[in-house]
């Protein structure tokens, strides 16, 4: 089943069950695939890679509206961020821990034979690609300056 056909059925049920939040989240998750398919130079379908990265978007929308909204004290506004951060997240493959990603980075710059911090750039290409959907790229960044600092 296809990442659109499964939100339609849940936008169904969430009506059904008059929640809100929910609904809100499920619809804004429609609207960023439909228009992601109907882009220019766009596939009839899209990929799973292309739906995650969609997903990704939304998520990382949702933080960086929400942090300013915290600093702002605008809780509301916080909360309803925050609400459908958490709607959109079940739909991303399971995240790695901090702990997983400083395992791979620490694996991946012996395998790449990594000395020092001009290669980061090296590593974080390779990482990005290998750990797309998985990991948050921020994260990622912050575990290589680490270990390669």
């Amino acid at each position: 089943m296809s990442l659109i056909s499964q939100i339609d059925q849940d936008i169904k049920q969430a009506m059904l069950s008059k929640q809100a939040d929910r609904l809100r989240g499920l619809r804004a998750i429609k609207s960023a695939l439909l228009l992601a398919k109907t882009e220019k130079g766009a596939a009839e379908e899209l990929t799973q890679e292309a739906e995650i990265k969609v997903l990704q978007k939304l998520i990382k929308q949702r933080k960086e509206s929400a942090d300013i909204y915290k600093t702002q004290g605008r809780e509301d506004l916080y909360d309803i961020e925050m609400a459908e951060m958490y709607v959109i997240e079940p739909y991303l493959p399971q995240q790695m821990t901090r702990f997983e990603i400083e395992g791979y980075i620490q694996e991946l710059i012996t395998r790449l034979e990594v000395t020092s911090v001009k290669d980061m750039g090296r590593v974080m290409g390779v990482a990005n690609k290998e750990l797309a959907g998985r990991a948050d790229g921020k994260t990622v960044s912050e575990v290589v300056k680490q270990l390669l600092g």
